[in-house]
């Protein structure tokens, strides 16, 4: 719909999606975090357990909700400053984030919820509250940006509208169906604050890798965004595209994401370590192929789908080629997403984290810096630049995975057959 309004609405509600994204890498720690010890103590059956986790859990990720909205609404034209230098797409961009941004804080709370709901194997709540959510964005967004059943034209501050209103719509849908539910964890609120001294270290001593190192994707990611912000706005138009496609890719992906992490994390809390293990394994194969699979059917499509967008003949290249390559890099990347998302679920987060940092760091934010400004490469090359330490990423992870050294349980189950898996991973290995 917004394909509508032409290339620089769509290139300026991509841009203003990014920062969102950036949001999403600063609380996103706080949940993968929380969901170590929502699946763990799913696994030992620990319901106060689950209640506290959830409580700071979303304490941490609110206040983060709190900061970005408030950025979006009050400061706009900072954000846009920070990822585009073209005016143009800085004025769409700043009418679109003073609405949206209220819309920040209901997102990151409705996201912490479906971490916790999937965490317990309560997989519909999310998937209802998702549904109706989509469908309530999609009808406010056919209304506000056209101008239909009488209400005024607002092209992109339509579309601002038509999210703020479905994440109201989504919070409620879930908290409605936890209030018929006295396993869902969420209505229970007294006890979501229910914490110790003891409690609170071990939760920040697990989660702080994870956060940390979330942190640094983000920030990597913001400096990538601003050299892919500086290109030619005929790329930047495409690239907004390809992010669209990207996280219709994503969604798949992340649905076996949550459900390996949450399966893997219930077999470690419950000391059930073996069958953890062997999960992982599978899920670590699994989830590369369903990516490829999704990419090359896009791929397929490409035509009509890209078509959508009314891109330009140069921009229509661009996004092609872009799909191209993600084929590769992003399955790749997706195996290394999965491992990382294991890792963290058996309770070691941390080589996960640093292969994370040190390849956006030292590989892939110098190599498209040196791409794009020094040696003024076309867009697609500056754009490959970005994927450049999936490979190493991959061989490393792999190695982590198999060794089974990410076993490090929060449970008190899960550290007394700690002992036992490690015999038996000495006999299967021999």
């Amino acid at each position: 719909m917004i394909g509508t309004e032409g290339e620089l609405a769509v290139a300026a509600v991509g841009i203003c999606a990014l920062f969102f994204m950036l949001l999403f890498a600063m609380f996103f720690g706080f949940g993968h975090g929380g969901m170590i010890f929502f699946a763990q103590y799913w696994g030992a059956k620990d319901e106060k357990g689950i209640c506290r986790a959830y409580g700071l859990t979303l304490v941490c990720v609110m206040s983060i909700g709190l900061i970005f909205g408030g950025l979006a609404v009050f400061a706009p034209e900072f954000i846009m400053g920070i990822y585009t230098d073209k005016e143009s797409i800085k004025a769409i961009g700043i009418q679109y984030l003073r609405i949206v941004g209220w819309s920040y804080p209901l997102q990151t709370m409705a996201i912490v919820m479906g971490f916790l709901l999937r965490s317990i194997e309560k997989v519909r709540i999310p998937l209802y509250a998702s549904v109706i959510s989509l469908l309530t964005n999609t009808f406010f967004n056919w209304v506000l940006i056209f101008g239909r059943l009488g209400f005024p034209k607002m092209g992109v501050r339509g579309a601002a509208t038509g999210t703020v209103i479905a994440q109201v719509v989504h919070v409620l849908v879930i908290f409605a169906y936890c209030l018929n539910d006295k396993h869902s964890f969420i209505t229970r609120i007294r006890d979501h604050f229910k914490w110790n001294i003891a409690f609170v270290k071990v939760f920040f001593s697990k989660i702080i890798f994870v956060v940390v190192g979330e942190i640094l994707y983000g920030t990597g990611n913001l400096i990538l965004n601003m050299i892919m912000g500086r290109q030619a706005e005929t790329g930047l138009a495409a690239w907004a595209v390809f992010r669209v496609l990207e996280g219709f890719i994503f969604a798949f992906f992340i649905g076996l994401s949550s459900a390996s992490s949450v399966m893997v994390g219930k077999k470690i809390g419950a000391g059930e370590h073996l069958e953890g293990y062997t999960n992982a394994k599978r899920f670590a194969l699994l989830c590369p192929i369903v990516t490829f699979t999704i990419c090359i059917s896009i791929i397929l499509a490409r035509s009509p789908i890209l078509h959508c967008f009314n891109l330009g003949e140069e921009a229509f290249r661009y996004a092609q080629g872009m799909l191209f390559i993600f084929a590769i890099t992003g399955t790749m990347r997706t195996c290394n997403y999965i491992c990382n998302n294991i890792f963290r679920a058996g309770g070691a987060p941390v080589l996960g984290t640093v292969l994370e940092g040190c390849g956006l760091y030292f590989i892939c934010i110098p190599s498209a810096a040196i791409a794009g400004f020094v040696f003024h490469w076309p867009f697609l090359a500056v754009f490959f630049m970005m994927y450049l330490d999936e490979f190493i990423r991959l061989a490393v992870s792999l190695w982590y995975m198999n060794s089974g050294r990410w076993i490090k349980p929060v449970t008190d189950e899960g550290k007394a057959s700690l002992a036992e898996f490690k015999s038996a991973y000495t006999a299967l290995k021999n």
